[in-house]
């Protein structure tokens, strides 16, 4: 068995990155880890060994919170080790597979996406993604990650209940979507969760409510430096999804901060009977075949896509849809601040809703 390292894991090892590590402490992650998988007898103590370490990443870069960096760089240092991983027991391809994916969904939050029961609590799932672009800057960060981090755990009072956020940080890899990634993440938590609000990088200096959502991929190249594209999937999937985002309670709460808001609207498609795109200001025309969803036709679209699809097929009304955040080379705290505000506006528009109708409540409350 033998497995070469990935282009992104070849980058971990550059300068740039090995730097943000050693600023954060997060350097000792790949010795001490590849030195527990060396002592490893057997496949279960691997395992073991594998979710203690993945989960204790997560687990700081949480706390810590705020520079999503460490987190991403230390995660490639250790799928790096355990793909090179020479064990003097028998693994298969299979289990060997396993492995690397149990250091990914945990060290990515993915298995902690659990809240407590109870119909006091307003469950908030929020996710964000891995820096991109690094071969042009290894030392960028994403501010949907950062901000992922700096709301994990976070709970506030909504009226006489109380919202708490869980949050998960995706790839910025085709491969990871097309074997089910988002759908593993977030499918169970449509039948019992409030919220499920999503968060990528956009354009500088405004934060975008996207409202609509294409199937089409656009080709854009990842951080595996692989492109795609074509529909994102090919079975019984609409050309469209739409945000449920309480759109016009988080202009209110939260459209004063340091950047505007803006809900976009537009979208590209070919019209039903039609072979050139067109750019559409306020949405798709009836039977039009997506080329870009307001969110372009990258894998922020993709997972706004997918979300959104999985409310709908769950049959559930819950606020669900992707909201861009400004482009930054390092999130500020003001930056932080407006998507709190941004997360609270929407928890408060389900405690709004359950009001109203206790149905709801009793709806979201489902284990």
């Amino acid at each position: 068995m033998h497995h070469h390292t990935t282009p992104e894991e070849d980058r971990a090892k550059l300068d740039e990155p090995r730097a943000i590590l050693n600023r954060s402490g997060f350097a000792a992650a790949e010795p001490l880890f590849n030195a527990a998988l060396r002592a490893g007898t057997d496949l279960a103590q691997v395992e073991r060994t594998v979710a203690a370490h993945a989960s204790r990443l997560w687990t700081e870069a949480a706390r810590d919170g705020a520079d999503d960096r460490p987190l991403y760089w230390a995660r490639l240092l250790l799928t790096a080790g355990l793909r090179s991983w020479r064990p003097d027991f028998s693994v298969t391809e299979g289990e060997h597979a396993d492995l690397l994916h149990l250091l990914e969904t945990t060290s990515r939050g993915i298995t902690d996406l659990r809240f407590p029961p109870g119909d006091r609590w307003i469950r908030m799932v929020v996710t964000g993604f891995d820096p991109f672009h690094l071969d042009e800057d290894p030392t960028c960060s994403n501010p949907s990650g950062a901000a992922a981090l700096d709301m994990n755990g976070w709970t506030f009072p909504v009226g006489t209940r109380t919202a708490v956020v869980r949050t998960a940080v995706f790839p910025v890899r085709w491969a990871d979507f097309d074997a089910g990634l988002v759908e593993e993440a977030l499918a169970d938590l449509h039948d019992h969760a409030d919220a499920v609000v999503t968060l990528s990088r956009g354009r500088p200096g405004r934060f975008d409510l996207e409202m609509w959502n294409g199937l089409w991929r656009g080709g854009g190249r990842d951080n595996l430096r692989v492109s795609r594209t074509g529909r994102a999937m090919e079975h019984h999937a609409p050309e469209w999804t739409r945000s449920s985002l309480p759109h016009e309670r988080i202009l209110a709460e939260a459209g004063d901060g340091p950047y505007p808001v803006t809900v976009n609207t537009e979208v590209t498609e070919i019209p039903e009977g039609g072979t050139e795109e067109i750019v559409r200001p306020d949405g798709p025309t009836p039977g039009s075949t997506a080329r870009r969803g307001g969110g372009g036709d990258y894998l922020s679209n993709e997972i706004a896509y997918r979300n959104t699809l999985l409310r709908d097929r769950s049959g559930r009304r819950i606020p669900a849809g992707h909201v861009h955040l400004p482009r930054t080379t390092a999130p500020d705290s003001a930056l932080l601040t407006q998507v709190r505000r941004i997360v609270a506006a929407v928890a408060s528009s389900v405690a709004e809703t359950t009001a109203q109708d206790p149905s709801a409540e009793a709806e979201g409350s489902r284990q």
